[in-house]
């Protein structure tokens, strides 16, 4: 059942990667959106949702390669002591 959960989770965001793709695309072509007024107004959408979708997960990624130790010393958190 955790696993479903993860699966769902990282889905989601890249699902709205893929959104922000084809928003920037179409705005490359000259198609505009329903929603959007404006055609940089579409892109400047999709290119938050491609960064956001695609921000969320490598983040997820890179956390669990951490937990399992499986990243390479420059990406390791660094805890200080005080």
């Amino acid at each position: 059942m955790k696993r479903i959960i993860a699966l769902i989770i990282l889905v989601i965001p890249g699902f709205l990667a893929a959104v922000g793709i084809k928003l920037m695309r179409d705005m490359t072509f000259g198609v505009l959106q329903a929603p959007f007024p404006k055609l940089w107004l579409q892109f400047i959408v999709g290119l938050l949702l491609l960064l956001g979708g695609l921000g969320f997960v490598a983040g997820f990624i890179l956390y669990r390669d951490r937990k399992r130790n499986k990243v390479q010393a420059r990406f390791k958190e660094t805890r200080t002591k005080k």
